[in-house]
C-alpha cells in the first residue's frame, strides 16, 4: 500500500485537482481501480486549496479593516 503525501501550496493541490479532473473527463471506461484512489487524492486536495482561500479572504478583510479605521478624516468613501 503506497501512502502519498499531498503537497502543500495552493498551486500543488489544485493541480492535483485538474489533474484528476482531466483524467476523469478523458476516461472512455471507468477505472474503478483508481477510482478511489482518485478521489481520496481529490478531497485532500480541495480540502487544501478551500483552507487556503479562506485564509487570504480572512487576511484580506483585516487588511481592508485596518485601511479603513486608519484612513484621515474626510478621505472616506
Amino acid at each position: 500500500m503506497s501512502k502519498t503525501v499531498q503537497p502543500k501550496s495552493f498551486r500543488d493541490n489544485f493541480s492535483v485537482l485538474q489533474r484528476h479532473a482531466e483524467t476523469l473527463r478523458n476516461q472512455r471506461e471507468p477505472n474503478i481501480d483508481d477510482l478511489l484512489t482518485i478521489v481520496t487524492e481529490s478531497v485532500a486536495a480541495y480540502k487544501v486549496c478551500t483552507q487556503r482561500i479562506d485564509a487570504v479572504e480572512q487576511a484580506l478583510e483585516q487588511a481592508l479593516a485596518q485601511v479603513t479605521h486608519k484612513a484621515p478624516a474626510g478621505t472616506e468613501g
